[in-house]
């Protein structure tokens, strides 16, 4: 063992991750330690890679149709030409030197090296340079704002789309959203209307804006997500590596500007508050997260069954017995948190002056034909070897995979109501079930379960399938949002993804290092 290998592990105390804190006393001596280390090199590595992503992002990115900014600063050459080539290779190099960062710190977290307090300030080093990105790899933030800007203007956005609001929001649309009535809910249309309303029409400040906004979600996801792991008995250090560190969501979430960062932190620190038998706090707090966004919801009914556990707990521990009626139990914890979430929302909906149009207009994602989710990878084979156009066949697949949804969640829900591990293992497998078999998915849909299910115990097995899984989805999008076309490239994420995937047990899977060794001086 080298003296810097000794270095690594001298404090098992912290390095285990069960007992980092907030304070700064800790934090500075972790910071001290930290770049000293290798895993204070994997760390500067990931920032430098989000510093390339960011610049690269300014040609590569969802860029403006009319980008003053860029002009003004004489760089609208890297939007075109061999500009555009130099910005998406830089693009991609930064994402690449993040995804070897991410991997590097992982195989470091597997053997206990590296405490919470560290990775904590490392995801605040990797997103930094992100807020100031163009959005990347989506066009989303200016749909966000474009909402927005219809509530501030009068329009009920739940019955428009961007269309009937002409200006700078609706000329940066992706042409899919244009006329699609917002599926959002009424909590994220406030935030966005009063980001339009400080920015006006400004779409450079709105964007960063709306990344700030989104900043306390993420802060709640590196809270909870350790809590739910130490709470499971696995381990904070690698559920954060997992579920917040991972590139696959900083550069989405983040980089992105996509409102799952708000919603799943909601989500994930109110299954904390519930675990904590904070029952109504945690139920408002996933309901705040179904005003952003309608996933938050799968939580709920299970969150229903940790209630009834802690309540047949609650009787044991004073002696009264079993509950002796089971349903009006059920039933209590049931009506009162649908009064919680009824007061929420409802709130929500009167403040925001809308109604529950969002929820079809939930079906607009109907629009996105890509192979993320299985009815249309199942829809494509058909085409394969039929004579059958996608569109017929989508059609069927469609609401096959829906009947197959609806019976996974009804069941899950069913199944997983005897702990409080099965209720939060239900909602990560109800999570997954929604990201599969949903009729169109997307990159950033898969911060959803990860941020779940990374509490469990996971084997380093899993774990690589994970990496993998995560990598290969990172780089088989490009950075201005539409998936990749060209075999060569999806050839080239696999094998990014199988590279990824060994790293985190195999150092140099490639050998590379051995092959340098070799040869001749």
């Amino acid at each position: 063992m080298t003296l810097e290998d000794q270095r690594d592990s001298r404090s098992p105390t912290l390095a285990d991750g069960t007992k980092g804190t907030f304070s700064l006393p800790t934090i500075r001596s972790d910071i001290a330690a930290m770049v000293r280390s290798k895993r204070g090199r994997a760390a500067m590595l990931g920032f430098l890679g989000a510093v390339l992503t960011t610049v690269g992002g300014f040609g590569a990115g969802s860029t403006l149709v009319t980008d003053r900014l860029l002009e003004d600063a004489h760089l609208s050459w890297m939007r075109f030409g061999h500009g555009l080539v130099l910005s998406s290779m830089t693009a991609w190099v930064g994402v690449a030197c993040m995804i070897v960062a991410w991997i590097q710190l992982g195989r470091i977290a597997l053997v206990h090296n590296v405490a919470l307090n560290e990775l904590r300030i490392i995801v605040g080093m990797w997103i930094l340079p992100l807020i100031f990105a163009v959005p990347m790899f989506s066009r989303d933030t200016y749909s966000y704002l474009a909402q927005g800007a219809l509530l501030r203007d009068g329009f009920d956005p739940y019955r428009v789309g961007a269309a009937a609001n002409p200006g700078v929001f609706f000329d940066n649309v992706s042409a899919v959203w244009i006329n699609t009535p917002s599926p959002y809910g009424p909590g994220f249309l406030l935030i966005a209307e009063g980001i339009t309303k400080v920015v006006g029409n400004n779409l450079v400040a709105g964007t960063i804006l709306m990344r700030l906004a989104m900043l306390p979600g993420l802060a709640l996801m590196v809270w909870a997500v350790p809590y739910l792991a130490r709470h499971f008995h696995g381990k904070p250090v690698v559920a954060l590596w997992l579920a917040v560190l991972n590139p696959l969501v900083l550069i989405h979430l983040i980089g992105g500007v996509h409102n799952e960062t708000l919603m799943v932190g909601l989500m994930v620190a109110g299954i904390a508050l519930a675990l904590k038998r904070k029952h109504i706090a945690g139920i408002a707090l996933i309901s705040i997260g179904f005003t952003i966004k309608a996933m938050a919801a799968l939580a709920l009914p299970f969150i229903v069954w940790i209630w009834v556990i802690h309540e047949r707990e609650r009787r044991e521990a004073a002696g009264e017995g079993p509950e002796p009626y089971p349903m009006i139990a059920f039933a209590k914890c049931a009506s009162l948190g649908a009064i919680v979430f009824a007061s929420v929302y409802g709130a929500a909906s009167v403040t925001a002056g809308v109604g529950i149009g969002w929820v079809s207009a939930l079906q607009g994602s109907n629009q996105i034909k890509n192979w993320l989710s299985l009815p249309t990878v199942l829809a494509h084979a058909v085409t394969w070897f039929t004579p059958l156009g996608l569109d017929p066949v989508l059609s069927v697949t469609r609401p096959i995979c829906w009947v197959v949804l609806i019976a996974v969640l009804v069941g899950t829900w069913w199944r997983f109501r005897r702990s409080e591990q099965d209720a939060v293992a239900g909602i990560a497998i109800a999570l997954i079930a929604v990201v599969i078999l949903s009729p169109a998915a997307l990159p950033w849909y898969y911060s959803w379960p990860l941020a779940v299910g990374a509490c469990f115990v996971i084997s380093p097995r899993l774990l690589m399938f994970l990496a993998g899984i995560c990598t290969f989805v990172m780089l088989v999008f490009l950075p201005d949002g539409p998936p990749a076309s060209g075999p060569l490239h999806v050839a080239l994420a696999l094998l990014g993804a199988v590279v990824a995937a060994i790293s985190l047990r195999f150092e140099d899977p490639l050998r590379l290092r051995a092959q340098k060794a070799r040869r001749p001086r």
